[in-house]
């Protein structure tokens, strides 16, 4: 994966979650074994995904962490198979840095990290020896903000400059505010009101499908948080995120595209 390749100015990618886990929060269960996550990755490379972010550890709250031989056990082989079957850039959902090899090894493109290479302090070699794009999250172990976005984009230049001093090439990086990681719900709200302000030079991710911001401002159930999640990812993409990460492919494709052709109409007149 080439992220000049990417045209990260104009348009917004969609990363197609597969969680070929038993315990995540919305599909958990859904896609394990590799004949069915490899059947749901080719269903959403069909849609449009322009990315497959494969995870073997659910993140979701109260999580029950997985040691690294299982999480490798559960995403190498989906990796490998994907690979073999489609021309399209993987990730790997990790903050585990054998993990991350194990998938870098077996053909994964970027390495999304919800820790921002802050949990392991070998995440950010590994990428680097690979060559591999970096999706760096925003996270922390508290909830005290003295100046909420200024404290997230503080937080995130710790991270890049973590990947930076390891060798990652800085056309490389991607950053992510980290919706629902660890913020209030009026906060991650705020991260998509004012997500242009999070702005600092490199490509934004957003991942805000079926998260409990929607819950929050709307009291609806995982269930029911499609149309949503749609919304947030319009919004994203209007405010000019160059990748949203989401679980339905096919309900984004259209409108995340619309929001851009709006969001850049215009920009060649006087």
């Amino acid at each position: 994966m080439d992220i000049k390749n990417f045209d990260v100015k104009n348009k917004t990618y969609i990363m197609g979650i597969l969680n070929v886990t038993p315990d995540s929060f919305s599909d958990g269960g859904s896609w394990n074994g590799v004949e069915a996550a490899s059947e749901h990755a080719r269903r959403m490379a069909f849609e449009g995904a322009d990315i497959i972010d494969v995870g073997g550890e659910s993140t979701r709250p109260g999580y029950t962490p997985v040691s690294e031989e299982e999480e490798i056990r559960r995403v190498v082989p989906v990796i490998k198979r994907i690979k073999a079957e489609l021309d399209i850039p993987v990730s790997v959902d990790t903050c585990k840095a054998k993990v991350a090899r194990a998938a870098l090894e077996a053909g994964a493109d970027m390495v999304n990290d919800i820790w921002g290479f802050k949990k392991d302090d070998d995440m950010a070699r590994a990428a680097a020896e690979y060559g591999a794009v970096c999706c760096l999250m925003h996270n922390r172990a508290d909830t005290e903000y003295s100046s909420f976005v200024l404290d997230v984009k503080r937080d995130l230049q710790e991270s890049v400059n973590i990947a930076l001093r390891a060798g990652v090439k800085e056309e490389n990086v991607i950053l992510d505010p980290g919706i629902g990681f660890p913020k209030s719900p009026e906060q991650n709200l705020i991260i998509l009101n004012k997500l242009e302000e999070l702005y600092m030079g490199y490509p934004i991710l957003v991942g805000a499908s079926r998260k409990s911001l929607i819950g929050y401002a709307l009291k609806l159930p995982v269930s029911r948080r499609e149309e949503a999640s749609v919304a947030a990812a319009v919004i994203a993409a209007y405010k000019g995120a160059a990748f949203v990460r989401v679980h339905n492919v096919a309900a984004h494709r259209h409108a995340v595209d619309m929001a851009r052709a709006v969001a850049n109409s215009g920009k060649n007149q006087n």
